[in-house]
C-alpha cells in the first residue's frame, strides 16, 4: 500500500511539472470563470430581489457556482491526457515497468484535484475582491473546495475512463460538449431552485454539479445546514469512488488490449 501511495505521489510529481512549466495554461483556465463571476454577476445582479437566495447579493450566490462549474469544465478533459499518452506510446512504456497500475490512472485524478483546488481557492479570493461575503469563514471556503475537488474526481475518473474506452478525440470533446451545458443549467448555478420550474428543481436534485453547489454554498452561509452538507459531501464521495475503481478497471481493460 505504501509503495502504491508513493508511486502515485510520483507520477501526480509528474503531471505537476506540466502544469508548473506552462503558467500560461493555469492562467487561461481562469479566464472563463472570471468572465462568468464578475460579467453574470453584474448581469444579473438585480435578480435576488426576485427571493429564494438566501443573500442580497448575487455575487455572493454565484461565487460557489462558478467554483464548482470551473471543477467540472477542467477536470471534463482529463481523458485527453490519458488519450494523449496513448497515443504517443508514453503509458505502453510504463506498463514495462513495475509501477502500480493504480498509480498510473490515479496520478492524472489527483493532480487535477490539486490544480481544481488551486482554482477554487483563486476564484474565491477574487470574489471576495469583487465584494462577496462568505459568513460561513474558513471552514465554509474549506467545505466549498473539497466538493470542488469530489467533483472534479467524479469527471475526472469518468473521463478516463471514456479515454481508456472510444480513444479518439473526437469522442470525447462530442461527450463533453453535449454533458457541460445540460449539467450546468439544470442545476442551481445561476438561479435559485425556488425560482426554477419544478421539472428543472427536481432533475438538480440527481445533478452531481448541484450536489457540491448546494453543499458549498450552505457551508458558506451564515447558518449552515450541516445534514445537507455530509450528505451531498458523502453522495459526492462515493460518486467518486465509483469513478475512480471504473477508471481502474478500464484502464486493467486496456492493459490486457497491448
Amino acid at each position: 500500500m505504501s509503495a502504491a501511495v508513493a508511486q502515485t505521489w510520483y507520477m501526480t510529481q509528474r503531471q505537476l511539472m506540466v502544469f508548473v512549466r506552462q503558467p500560461a495554461f493555469a492562467i487561461i483556465t481562469l479566464i472563463q470563470p472570471v468572465f462568468w463571476l464578475f460579467l453574470f454577476g453584474s448581469l444579473f445582479r438585480h435578480v435576488v430581489e426576485l427571493g429564494g437566495f438566501g443573500t442580497t447579493s448575487y455575487l455572493d450566490y454565484l461565487v460557489p457556482g462558478v467554483v464548482v462549474m470551473s471543477a467540472l469544465s477542467s477536470n471534463m478533459w482529463a481523458g485527453m491526457t490519458t488519450l494523449d499518452e496513448i497515443q504517443r506510446g508514453t503509458l505502453d512504456r510504463f506498463l514495462t515497468t513495475p509501477v502500480s497500475r493504480t498509480a498510473l490512472m490515479n496520478g492524472n485524478v489527483v493532480n487535477n484535484g490539486l490544480v481544481t483546488a488551486l482554482q477554487s481557492v483563486v476564484i474565491v479570493l477574487l470574489g471576495l475582491l469583487g465584494g462577496a461575503d462568505y459568513p460561513g469563514g474558513i471552514a465554509g471556503v474549506a467545505v466549498l473546495v473539497l466538493a470542488s475537488v469530489l467533483l472534479g474526481t467524479v469527471f475526472g475518473a469518468f473521463s478516463n475512463a471514456l479515454g481508456m474506452l472510444v480513444r479518439e478525440r473526437e469522442s470525447i470533446i462530442g461527450i463533453n460538449t453535449f454533458l457541460l451545458l445540460p449539467l450546468t443549467f439544470l442545476s442551481s448555478a445561476f438561479m435559485a431552485p425556488s425560482q426554477m420550474p419544478s421539472w428543472i428543481r427536481h432533475v438538480a436534485d440527481f445533478n452531481p454539479l448541484n450536489w457540491a453547489m448546494v453543499a458549498g454554498r450552505s457551508a458558506l452561509s451564515a447558518d449552515p445546514d450541516w445534514g445537507a452538507v455530509l450528505a451531498r459531501g458523502g453522495a459526492l464521495l462515493g460518486l467518486a469512488v465509483v469513478a475512480v475503481w471504473l477508471s481502474i478497471r478500464t484502464f486493467r481493460s486496456y492493459q490486457r488490449s497491448v
